[in-house]
């Protein structure tokens, strides 16, 4: 599965006000409804479950909320850098400043787990990273985004 196949390019973020872990949940839910037309506060409740099992701060300054939503119709990913990193509880310590919503219908068991493995094809990749954080735009992010799906396609 491609990024391509499930990143809203329209709700790349290039500066979201990072805050703490609650209100970067909040805004997530708070977009992901709006463009999905659900209840934010479904998709909030659903990311604090999961989150309960474990951080999905995976390291390098990245986090992927995620979770499985009754309802949605197909999987639905967001990207957004943060104006400032936010405390994360990450496996490594470190702050995040890049996140990606990863959203998914309650039966998409596979499907969810190939979307997981996508992101996190483009998140290993320290050079990546370090792209994503210099990029200047919503379009140079979605491009890089695009692009790394390419390379990794190769």
């Amino acid at each position: 599965m491609q990024l391509a196949e499930f990143l809203d390019c329209d709700a790349i973020k290039t500066a979201l006000p990072g805050g703490n872990k609650r209100s970067l949940f909040q805004q997530l839910a708070n977009l992901a409804g709006q463009r999905l037309g659900l209840d934010p506060s479904t998709i909030l409740t659903s990311l604090n479950e999961r989150e309960q099992l474990g951080s999905t701060g995976f390291g390098q300054g990245v986090a992927i909320p995620h979770a499985r939503i009754d309802g949605l119709d197909r999987i639905y990913g967001l990207f957004a850098r943060l104006g400032e990193p936010v405390e994360y509880k990450a496996i490594d310590g470190r702050p995040v400043d890049l996140v990606f919503l990863l959203l998914s219908p309650a039966d998409a068991g596979a499907e969810h787990l190939k979307a997981l493995a996508s992101i996190s094809r483009v998140t290993r990749d320290a050079a990546t990273l370090e792209r994503l954080r210099g990029a200047r735009s919503r379009d140079a992010l979605a491009a890089l985004l695009m692009g790394a799906d390419e390379l990794d396609a190769a």
